[in-house]
């Protein structure tokens, strides 16, 4: 299966190449750019052609987006809204970016054949239909995302906080980002001709800017016992480390460690820029409500937010939700250490949610 990395356009690589470092995975690395350049003509002139038809950000309807921290319940959300009346991130438009208009379609057949049952990280099915969400193509249109630090883990920290942080970047490349990202939502608009869904932990840390960039978006924000979502996300590195990584994992990769970090300064992010955000811009759910009643959080997450069109979301969600009754979380359990790491790094947030220990967990010391 192609590297993710691959549907990226030269310029991209040229600077996550230089700011990861040499790869040792030299047959990935070469397939990557060959793959780019192979692709560039196309690119330049889906490019060129495209230009005068899409839309500009003050024409689309103001898109939605779904935000919360990795394992929280973004994706069962997602898949659940995105039955209703949006336009959302197909596959294809993850994998080529910058070519959604022209090889992407060309190429559809040969692609819905390489796409995975279910995704890496857990066991949700995968169709040429799932919603996506986009950091991956961004990955491919901009040297600045966390997945940078995936594909080169030995510059895991510093390129996870450029990609999160926008740590050590100036004006100038934050701005080129800016235009990478709304580039790419214009060609959604066009593509799928509806207003856009948008699910993306990454811009948790930056709903500001969302909405400054698209006034007038709409917001849905998620939430789940930070004990589950650590110990789920020591799961996603190790599975995303194992396929994507160009290079060798670092024996000092603390990986724990980053999981704690990062949570606290996406929430912290999160919180100062929502604060005094409210309906019909604005609502919060904790995911075990999504989990318990999906249809009851969806009804009060339209009625929120004031969206039409629930009653027809329903009639799908329905249909959805039967078909998949029989899937199985992934299940993890921490010890006495791991419960006291996240109680330590994380307790601000437990107590802001009203969350305690997981079930089984309450008896360690």
């Amino acid at each position: 299966m192609a590297h993710p990395l691959s549907g990226a356009d030269l310029g991209t690589l040229r600077r996550v190449f230089r700011d990861g470092g040499r790869p040792d995975r030299l047959g990935s690395a070469a397939a990557i750019w060959g793959a780019a350049l192979t692709r560039w003509p196309a690119s330049a002139i889906e490019r060129a052609l495209i230009a005068r038809r899409l839309p500009r950000v003050e024409d689309m309807p103001p898109p939605v987006f779904i935000l919360g921290h990795w394992r929280s319940g973004t994706t069962h959300l997602y898949n659940l809204m995105s039955l209703g009346d949006w336009g959302y991130v197909p596959p294809v438009a993850v994998g080529l970016p910058h070519d959604m208009f022209g090889l992407a379609r060309l190429l559809r057949p040969m692609l819905e054949r390489q796409l995975p049952e279910t995704r890496f990280i857990d066991n949700i099915p995968v169709t040429p239909t799932s919603p996506q969400e986009d950091e991956i193509a961004i990955a491919n249109m901009s040297p600045l995302s966390f997945y940078h630090g995936i594909y080169f883990p030995r510059a895991f920290d510093r390129l996870v906080d450029r990609g999160l942080f926008f740590d050590g970047c100036d004006a100038a490349e934050i701005d080129a980002w800016a235009e990478r990202f709304t580039y790419f939502m214009r060609k959604l608009a066009l593509d799928q001709g509806k207003p856009l869904l948008i699910k993306n932990p990454v811009y948790t840390a930056r709903p500001a800017m969302l909405r400054r960039l698209f006034p007038g978006a709409k917001f849905i924000h998620i939430h789940r016992n930070p004990h589950e979502v650590f110990l789920s996300m020591r799961n996603f590195y190790d599975k995303l480390l194992a396929v994507m990584a160009l290079q060798d994992i670092p024996a000092d990769l603390d990986i724990d460690a980053t999981i704690l970090r990062v949570y606290e300064r996406i929430m912290a992010s999160f919180a100062a820029e929502t604060a005094g955000w409210t309906a019909p811009d604005f609502v919060e759910l904790p995911y075990a409500w999504l989990d318990a009643d999906p249809l009851g959080a969806l009804e009060e997450i339209y009625a929120g937010l004031e969206l039409p069109g629930f009653e027809a979301l329903a009639a799908r969600a329905r249909s959805y939700l039967a078909g998949i009754e029989g899937y199985r979380k992934n299940s993890f359990k921490g010890d006495a250490e791991t419960v006291a790491k996240v109680e330590h790094a994380l307790g601000h947030w437990l107590e802001r949610w009203d969350y305690g220990r997981p079930a089984g967990a309450e008896h360690l010391t």
